[in-house]
């Protein structure tokens, strides 16, 4: 009997962590847009409870893709807050 429970506790295991979604689509909020001095800056922010996923999906041409996204992260840390 036990050389079954182990299998079975194995394969359980897997079973919880495949119905576990890591997809950030599945935890995607309405986009905002961000206003500076370049220009507008489109973020798509995803749940608000972390901000690691957070990116641009729009920005001013002048604007480098690090900066955007480290401007959406600012904006979800303050939607986090309750900002």
């Amino acid at each position: 009997m036990r050389m079954f429970v182990k299998p079975v506790l194995i394969a359980s295991a897997i079973l919880s962590l495949a119905a576990c979604s890591l997809d950030p689509r599945e935890y995607e909020t309405t986009p905002v847009v961000v206003q500076t001095e370049a220009g507008p800056v489109t973020c798509q922010l995803y749940t608000h409870e972390q901000v690691i996923w957070d990116r641009a999906t729009s920005r001013p041409n002048s604007m480098d893709v690090e900066t955007a996204d480290n401007l959406c992260r600012q904006e979800g840390v303050r939607v986090k807050s309750g900002g």
